[in-house]
Order: structure tokens, then sequence, then C-alpha cells
């Protein structure tokens, strides 16, 4: 199993690497963590918000903000306002339950862990699987943890048949009474959520002042498939962004340009945090990267930001094969067929005539494939971290996405051949 510290080339080998990086990476926390250990292992260094930055050309360096966005770069040999930036967005949160603050539930005699949605999920897919419990506890002196449950503590049985007929005409479930899963059978013999926690985290349970938590599938990301080609785990909408962005990054060699790589949180619930795509984190490291390598230009981030392009990188619908008629008839990617260029005409996404133009000839020079995508005329079309970047920065963007089956269920699918794909599409974007 490749470990992620250095960027494997095979098409296989990428797609093991994704589940290896998908596997560590239960909750949003836990993937700016995977992503922070390996750029550390590549040579980048962290930066802290609060401290001065001296960045001179080359130097590679990352910055983590509330754990789960992170934002790395490599600074180019050129100085951003005469060069502009190339950088890759995705988001490192998928559709799932947050636990809520005073989670501890007893009803029909069993102990149950309070939670409430997140985002959009398919919340059907989650029933009857082997769940626990992963984030970040805020502790008592400041500090934090990162704790992931071993075993399989949760579970949210389906009801019986037996007991509800009307199932065979369609299940409605209300995430405040269905949706509640099981901690155990109410024997007390269990210790309850908040002392599990404190033992993972290795503090004493009155330790433990507040926590971000969410629930994850048990089950392994896996090779899947009758050649064993495709790839079946939670969270691909947007791990397999953040992973390839990283792995192009990493990949690409020094350019003119300033290189970035930006994984924010919370874009599947509407980006709204100061570590999300509506907050600041991007804009504020673009400016202090501007700034720290800068003559003291006024107007250097302007001109920076003028000759920079932004691939917002989330992942896309391929055609399902029994719901064909769910997609626009002529705009229908398919697993490893590559990269997808998604379109909106309402600005769902931020692709335009110049920038779809731009990513197409950056993937022809590297031998990709180009799929292309619209919603059908009739149907809503969901959004991406790329429109609200665009407007918050003004930087032209391109939405583009890996193709994927099973979109926000609690296991999706995607193909181990179109990793590559995304990997040299992404790193030929670095290198323009």
């Amino acid at each position: 199993m490749p470990t992620g510290d250095a960027a494997p080339t095979d098409e296989l080998a990428l797609g093991d690497d994704l589940r290896a990086f998908v596997d560590a990476s239960p909750s949003p926390s836990h993937a700016g963590a995977e992503l922070a250990r390996r750029l550390t292992a590549a040579g980048f260094t962290e930066l802290a918000e609060v401290d001065r930055w001296e960045l001179a050309p080359g130097a590679e360096h990352f910055v983590v903000r509330r754990g789960g966005s992170v934002v790395a770069f490599r600074v180019g040999s050129a100085a951003p306002a005469e060069a502009g930036l190339r950088l890759v967005g995705a988001h490192t949160d998928s559709p799932t339950f947050k636990v809520r603050p005073n989670n501890d539930v007893r009803q029909a005699g069993y102990r149950l862990v309070g939670v409430e949605p997140y985002g959009g999920g398919l919340w059907h897919t989650w029933l009857d699987r082997e769940l626990t419990v992963a984030g970040r506890l805020a502790l008592r002196g400041g500090g934090t943890a990162l704790v992931r449950l071993p075993g399989a503590p949760l579970r949210l049985p389906s009801l019986a048949i037996h007991l509800d007929r009307s199932v065979r005409e369609g299940l409605t479930l209300d995430p405040q009474r269905h949706l509640v899963p099981v901690w155990d059978g109410g024997l007390g013999t269990a210790p309850g959520l908040a002392e599990a926690l404190a033992d993972a985290a290795g503090v004493p349970a009155g330790d433990v002042l507040g926590h971000d938590l969410v629930l994850a599938d048990t089950q392994p990301a896996a090779r899947a498939g009758a050649d064993g080609t495709w790839v079946a785990a939670p969270r691909l909408d947007d791990l397999a962004c953040c992973h390839a962005g990283l792995t192009a990054l990493l990949t690409a060699p020094p350019t003119t340009r300033t290189q970035l790589l930006v994984c924010n949180d919370h874009e599947e619930v509407g980006s709204g945090s100061m570590e999300g795509a509506r907050g600041s984190f991007l804009a504020d490291v673009v400016a202090r990267l501007v700034a720290a390598t800068g003559d003291g230009d006024a107007q250097a981030v302007h001109r920076a930001v003028a000759r920079s392009v932004l691939v917002s990188a989330d992942m896309a619908h391929a055609v399902h094969p029994t719901r064909s008629d769910r997609h626009e008839p002529e705009h229908a990617p398919r697993l490893g067929g590559g990269p997808v260029l998604k379109v909106n005409a309402n600005q769902a996404y931020a692709t335009d005539a110049a920038g779809g133009g731009w990513f197409a000839e950056r993937c022809a020079e590297a031998g990709v494939p180009v799929q292309r995508f619209v919603s059908r005329a009739d149907l809503p079309c969901g959004s991406t971290i790329g429109p609200l970047t665009a407007t918050r920065l003004g930087i032209p963007t391109v939405d583009v996405g890996g193709p994927m089956l099973a979109m926000h269920s609690c296991r999706e699918l995607a193909s181990a051949l179109d990793v590559p794909l995304m990997v040299g599409a992404l790193t030929a974007c670095f290198l323009d």
C-alpha cells in the first residue's frame, strides 16, 4: 500500500493511494491533518497565521485554519504581481451527521447519540452500516485533539418490513426521529460517548470542553468492479479532488508562477465560515503571499489576481447505468473517461468560454481527454467553491471534476483510471 509520502505514478497505485488518503480522512479535521502530513513529508513547512512571513522564490509552505482547511503553495521565481498564480481548489467536507452538544439520548431502553444531518446526503444509504465518530475535540487550556473511536460503536438500524409494509412504496426518513444512531442496548455496561472520547484523547472527561465531530463509515475504501479498477469509498466527493490536487502540486516542478492548492471546509453547507470559500482564508493567504514577495506596490495584489487562474476541482456526475434519463443526453460523462469540464448557464459553475478553453488546452498538452457536463434544463444544478471564490477574489475560475456515481451516498464509486488523468490535468494547470 502506498504511504502517500511520495507521489506514485502507476494508475492503479494512484487509485490505491487515493483509498489510503480517504481511509486516513474520516472527518475534515483528519483530512487537514493528512494533507499536512503528506506536505511535511514532501518538504513543505507549516506557517502560522499569527507569524510574520518571509518568503523566498521556491519556498514551499502550507497554512492550516481551524483544522479542516489547508492552503499549500510553492513560491514562483517571479513575483505574483508580475507572473500571477495558478491555483487548484477543492473541499475537505462531505455529507454526514454532526454530533450535537448534548448528545446522550435515552429512548425505548436504548442509549443513542444525538446528531443532525450535515449537507445533502442520501441518508437511506447510512442505514445498517457500521459507523464510528471522528473529528476534533477542544480541550481545557486551549488545546485540541483529533479522535476516531475504534471499532464500530454506532449503527442506524432499519425498521423491519414486517413493521412497516409501506416501505415498498418508498422510504421516508424523519431526521429528528429516525436518524439517531444507537450507541448501546441500555444495559449500562458500556461507557457513554463523552467518556469514550476522553479516553481516546487520553484526557480526563472534564477536560473536553467542546467538539466538532461527525459520523463515519468504518468499512475501508476498496478496489471493486470486474477488473478491479473501481474505487468504492466514502467521501470521494471531494477527497478525491483534494488528493489529486495535492499529488499534482507535489508532482509539478517550480515555475515562474506561484502554485497554490486550497482545500476548504464547509462546502457542503454553503461555505459560510471563516475557513470556508465565502470566508477570508484564501484571500488572506494570497494577499500575504503578494506582500511578502513584492516591492510594496499597493496595486500588487490586484495585478496578481488579474494574472491568475483558479481550477475549482469538485467531483462530477457520471452517466448513471440505469437512470440515464436524468442526464442531459449530449453530456454524459463516463467512469474512466477523464476529467469533466462543468458548465452551467446560470453560473452554478464558474466556467466560461475563456476558462473552459484554457483548461481544455492544458489537457490536450498533457494528453488527457476531457468530458463535459451540463444539467438537464428541467433539473436544478449543484454548485462548488468555484463561483464563490471567483466572486470573492475576482479571479478567473473554471469548474472541473472527476466522474463518479452515487454522489452523496455513504459509499460512492469512482474509477482508479481517472485518478492519474485528473492528476495529469491539474499538474498541467500548475505548469501553465
